[in-house]
């Protein structure tokens, strides 16, 4: 959700430093990976209302991100890494309840269900939303690849 590397590490790191702390005090441990799930939400949600308020004075890229071994075809590897780049340009366009559902859903592999349990809305609210964001990313693809 934040399209940056590095921002959703720290996230995920707050996120599980959260549950250390707050482990004991969560009642039904069946459902942990709930918890997790919303908690992260609202770790993303806080960095982006502090992104309203704070300017990114360095532009630090991940130097990390590409690993290249000898057995990968390096042209296929950086047009994934373009194809990537311009889906979560995309997703940043779309509105934020879209890009969320649409987010757990592929990339997350979380059920309708369970993305329903996570935000706290019907399943056909989830399933309506995610069926906007891919109509919107594939007219937005469909125009790009005429």
């Amino acid at each position: 959700m934040t399209s940056d590397n590095l921002t959703a590490e720290d996230i995920t790191q707050n996120v599980f430093l959260k549950l250390f702390e707050n482990y004991n005090s969560i009642n039904d441990k069946s459902k942990i990976d709930i918890w997790v799930f919303k908690t992260a939400k609202f770790e993303a949600f806080n960095y982006y209302r502090g992104k309203r308020t704070k300017v990114d004075q360095f532009e630090v890229a991940d130097a990390n991100e590409l690993e290249i071994g000898s057995d990968f075809d390096v042209a296929e590897i950086i047009e994934l890494k373009d194809l990537k780049e311009k889906i979560e340009t995309e997703l940043d366009n779309i509105p934020i309840e879209q890009k969320e559902v649409f987010v757990l859903k592929e990339f997350g592999g979380l059920s309708y269900d369970e993305i329903s349990d996570i935000i706290g809305i019907d399943e056909k609210l989830v399933k309506s939303r995610i069926h906007l964001a891919r109509k919107k990313l594939m007219l937005k693809f469909s125009k790009v690849l005429k």
